[in-house]
């Protein structure tokens, strides 16, 4: 494969995904008497070695829609024609799909037949706070490629805009910006620590220039105000809540020497197995790169040339408008 840190983070969201989709829904009680080892087939949902689920189909979406520019009605288009027509799917078929995302994308469809680009960017101000699950926040990653290296500012209105689609809440909304600003620290080579901590300053600062709610913000200390890495293994949760995985994919990422043993680690965390891996996978896909990532889950991932293939078209339509 030709090195591209694209295919890189995109490697590293599918592959963390297909591991862990056999045992989602499982307990840590269950992980931990027969823990994950390796990437399996069956299990949880029934499918071969190698699927991926909604998090890496809903990632490659946005990915594809990003090779024709930034559109936030053709992104919406894709999240429906994913749902309803298997598009950006490991094997042709839907098996897996959150409850918040599936009426969101129920609610977009009236929006995208309309062409109602501005009840697209009206979502984010309806937002109940149970709009705070993790589907926003697993197919982010590819949007870091889009605003890499614009200001803070721009980067979190775009940010908004797009978890908005399923995620409407402003909570949501600044767990993508915290993981794609300590991805775009790693882009730029930081090791992991002085990532993390750039990463810190920069949402500090940020908060303070809007005028961040206090209510929102202690919900963040632990990642941003603390050092995550002060939270004890047994605190950690991969449950729906995107704060949880928020927390625990940085705290595995920062831990963990390697892609494998990030990957699997998160997982032997039971629950939303496929999401919280997902998650940590782009981090560690984008840090240990391709050859970082086992040869023999890369072998057995569905749609490999497919997902390489994307890379590098974003990539070639990046390089255009830069």
């Amino acid at each position: 494969m030709t090195p591209n840190k694209i295919t890189d983070a995109l490697l590293g969201v599918a592959v963390g995904d297909a591991v862990g989709v056999p045992f989602e829904f499982r307990s840590t009680l269950q992980m931990q008497q027969q823990p994950a080892k390796g990437m399996i087939e069956f299990g949880t949902h029934n499918q071969l070695a190698g699927t991926w689920s909604d998090d890496a189909s809903l990632t490659f979406c946005l990915a594809a829609s990003l090779v024709e520019g930034y559109d936030l009605q053709d992104i919406a288009s894709r999240f429906i024609q994913w749902r309803d027509q298997a598009y950006w799917s490991a094997r042709g078929t839907v098996f897996d799909i959150g409850i918040t995302t599936n009426k969101a994308i129920s609610r977009l469809i009236p929006l995208v037949k309309k062409n109602d680009l501005e009840g697209l960017r009206q979502l984010q101000h309806n937002a109940p706070e149970n709009d705070n699950g993790n589907g926003s926040l697993m197919r982010i990653l590819p949007l870091l490629f889009y605003i890499k290296g614009k200001d803070i500012a721009t980067q979190f209105a775009l940010i908004w805009e797009v978890s908005a689609l399923t995620h409407r809440h402003i909570r949501a909304a600044m767990s993508c910006l915290v993981y794609l600003r300590l991805a775009e620290h790693l882009l730029a080579g930081k090791e992991k620590t002085a990532a993390y901590q750039a990463m810190q300053q920069d949402i500090l600062a940020f908060w303070q220039q809007i005028n961040f709610d206090a209510a929102e913000q202690v919900h963040f200390t632990k990642v941003i105000q603390q050092n995550i890495l002060d939270t004890p293994k047994g605190d950690l949760r991969t449950g729906g809540y995107v704060i949880e995985v928020l927390e625990s994919s940085i705290w595995f990422f920062l831990t963990c020497n390697d892609y494998e043993q990030t990957i699997l680690s998160i997982i032997n965390l039971g629950y939303d197995t496929d999401t919280s891996a997902a998650i940590a996978g782009g981090l560690a896909g984008l840090y240990y790169d391709q050859a970082g990532i086992p040869a023999m889950w890369l072998a057995k991932l569905a749609r490999l040339e497919d997902i390489v293939q994307l890379g590098q078209d974003l990539e070639t339509a990046l390089a255009k408008i830069k």
